[in-house]
């Protein structure tokens, strides 16, 4: 996969450019990387021009901070549209990690995208305490030592259970990260609070949740439609990951959207 050197970092992308009017950025979720949305856009690539990324500090993409914050990788987002000469319809989405970004964006860069959608994500996402603990219990133990608990906030255990080769996969790549990195990303999650900001985003934006997603929950995505005037919710069956465990309806939703 191609490479591209920002101002701060060399990002790890995929550009699949079927010369449509609109473009689509997805945004991964804290400890994966860009392949979590495939099954997505196997079903909306024809729909669409299609930007994958992995975002700073994880799959290919480098990392040289020891904490990031929300509003840089928001940045790092509006950087790669530019260096890549991306014009028209631009849609944003983002999970979890990725929806506080696109928060972020909605605020402050509600010029260059036209919609934008937030999934499984919430407008503060924990504790300060609870982040800070995540940090240091990885980096005296490593990634592997969350596997468990990743996998049961993740997933449904009917997923689970059911598409065990496939929750493994995306498990190997979460304890493959780049340790400083992930850490680096969790200080960012732990900071970003747009509570207060997000009645600021003026465009049209869809909220995605899961019905199961103990980590931000449908409370959290009933916040952020309440506050952004022109939205919409969707209620998934789904855990965490919904666009891995839900990858049909999630990608109806932003068809539909």
């Amino acid at each position: 996969m191609p490479t591209v050197q920002l101002k701060n970092y060399t990002c790890n992308y995929e550009f699949l450019n079927s010369g449509k009017d609109r473009t689509i950025i997805f945004s991964n979720s804290l400890g994966t990387d860009y392949s979590m949305w495939n099954k997505v856009v196997d079903i909306i690539k024809s729909d669409f021009n299609i930007i994958l990324h992995d975002t700073r500090g994880h799959g290919k993409s480098t990392n040289s901070q020891k904490e990031l914050t929300i509003e840089e990788l928001g940045e790092d987002i509006i950087e790669l549209l530019h260096t890549l000469k991306i014009e028209g319809k631009i849609t944003f989405c983002g999970l979890s990690m990725g929806g506080l970004i696109g928060q972020y964006l909605g605020i402050n860069h509600s010029h260059i995208f036209d919609k934008i959608i937030l999934a499984n994500t919430a407008s503060k996402i924990g504790s300060t305490d609870s982040w800070n603990t995540r940090i240091e219990t990885v980096m005296a133990n490593g990634l592997s030592s969350i596997l468990t608990g990743t996998a049961e906030r993740w997933f449904t255990p009917n997923f689970q259970a059911n598409h065990a080769d496939e929750v493994n996969a995306i498990l190997e790549k979460f304890a493959a990260n780049d340790l400083a990195g992930y850490c680096a990303s969790c200080a960012a999650v732990r900071d970003g609070d747009y509570r207060y900001q997000i009645d600021k985003i003026n465009i049209p934006v869809l909220v995605i949740t899961g019905s199961e997603d103990l980590v931000t929950t449908v409370d959290d995505g009933r916040f952020m439609k309440t506050k952004i005037t022109v939205s919409k919710l969707e209620v998934l069956e789904a855990a965490h990951l919904s666009a891995v465990e839900q990858a049909e309806e999630f990608a109806k939703n932003i068809l539909s959207f």
